[in-house]
């Protein structure tokens, strides 16, 4: 079966950044519609008209992944809002209750990135934001979208391709 929209395909990559260092891999394959909200756009026109066994390596410049990193989206909160146990790497879905900083969007996924006594660093931007990316996928299947992936615009699985707008700061949600 040929790639169009919509449809279904099945994954396995490997993603790195441009200096060769692995951020991901995929041996077992995963599911993204074609023609709905799975897949980047850049991804999408490289499956497009192809079938199962084709596979590529892809150049991903930050605007056509994960967008740029957006220095405004990095804050200070006060370490008494994350309790006691908080430390790099923790994320968190949204601000913290009682959260001070004007202007950043509520409901972002937040990274804590430095922890200090009276402070924490906190960072709205995706982990991959900024970063050109090297994409070496291969289709595995390629299979009709069902009414409900259809409507859905998705499989349904999240995955590290799935598109995520990084929040704009002053917004209030993510996009």
């Amino acid at each position: 079966m040929q790639i169009a929209a919509p449809c279904v395909v099945s994954l396995s990559w490997r993603l790195e950044d441009t200096q060769g260092q692995l951020i991901d891999e995929l041996i077992e394959p995963l599911e993204f519609m074609i023609g709905g909200d799975d897949l980047f756009e850049r991804v999408e026109e490289a499956l497009i008209g192809q079938e199962t066994g084709f596979s590529a390596t892809l150049h991903l410049e930050p605007d056509q992944a994960f967008g740029a990193y957006e220095p405004e989206l990095v804050c200070f909160e006060s370490r008494s809002l994350f309790g006691e146990h908080v430390e790099p790497g923790m994320q968190f879905d949204g601000l913290p209750e009682g959260a001070t900083t004007e202007g950043m969007p509520r409901e972002a996924i937040y990274t804590v990135t430095e922890v200090y006594d009276e402070h924490v660093v906190i960072d709205g931007n995706h982990p991959l934001a900024g970063i050109a990316l090297v994409l070496a996928l291969v289709v595995r299947d390629v299979r009709e979208a069902t009414e409900q992936e259809i409507e859905r615009r998705s499989v349904g699985e999240e995955s590290l391709f799935t598109p995520i707008s990084a929040p704009q700061a002053g917004s209030d949600t993510l996009h």
